[in-house]
């Protein structure tokens, strides 16, 4: 992962535990996105730019952190948001509700550092292993578009081989190939030719072949 992409945001109200999140985090290396509210964090999340990673309070102002967890997933994005929910409510039932609405991660305050940092570890390497899909879903895209363009009828020349163009222009085969894919030609004698123009040239090539073999 490029380092501009190791930012997290982070969204809490109270501002001790703003200042010693982004103090434990920024010690990580981490590059640090702090918020006190939800609606600041989803102006944030909601950018085509937004950090990769969000450490979420459950209760603030604004937009509380179940229902940020649910806007953000609601976003039409090929790399989702790694949502982390850090909250001091501690029932099993909340957690549920947190993971339901969209949180991919949920921690308890007080938190232990070491878990933490453990945690934003394994996260990102889930949001790496998202990218590169997302990167091979785009390739494979760009590849059955080319085959799409290769499918249906050619209509060619039955003379000279040349194919005929969606502007009416004939081209040959090679420059027709190209054009469409990234298929490259290497010219080179098939035997049936070679035996054709050059039948001293190919008996030669036979009798070499068979003394060799």
């Amino acid at each position: 992962m490029n380092p501009e992409d190791r930012s997290i945001l982070v969204a809490d109200d109270d501002p001790t535990m703003l200042t010693l999140l982004v103090h434990l985090l920024r010690n990580e290396g981490f590059e640090v996105v702090a918020v006190s509210d939800g609606d600041a964090a989803w102006e944030h999340l909601c950018k085509p730019d937004a950090p990769p990673m969000a450490l979420l309070d459950w209760i603030m102002p604004g937009v509380n952190g179940v229902d940020l967890c649910r806007k953000v997933r609601e976003l039409d994005r090929p790399t989702p948001t790694y949502l982390i929910m850090l909250t001091a409510l501690k029932e099993v039932e909340d957690a549920v509700d947190a993971l339901d609405t969209g949180a991919d991660d949920y921690m308890t305050k007080p938190f232990n550092q070491a878990e933490l940092h453990a945690r934003i570890r394994a996260g990102f390497r889930i949001v790496e292993l998202q990218e590169a899909l997302a990167a091979r879903i785009r390739e494979l895209e760009e590849a059955a578009r080319h085959i799409e363009q290769l499918q249906g009828i050619l209509p060619i020349c039955s003379y000279c081989k040349k194919i005929r163009d969606d502007d009416n222009f004939w081209q040959a085969v090679e420059r027709y190939f190209s054009d469409h894919s990234n298929v490259r030609f290497s010219h080179s004698i098939c035997p049936a030719c070679l035996k054709e123009h050059f039948p001293e040239l190919a008996d030669e090539i036979a009798r070499q072949a068979a003394h060799d073999a």
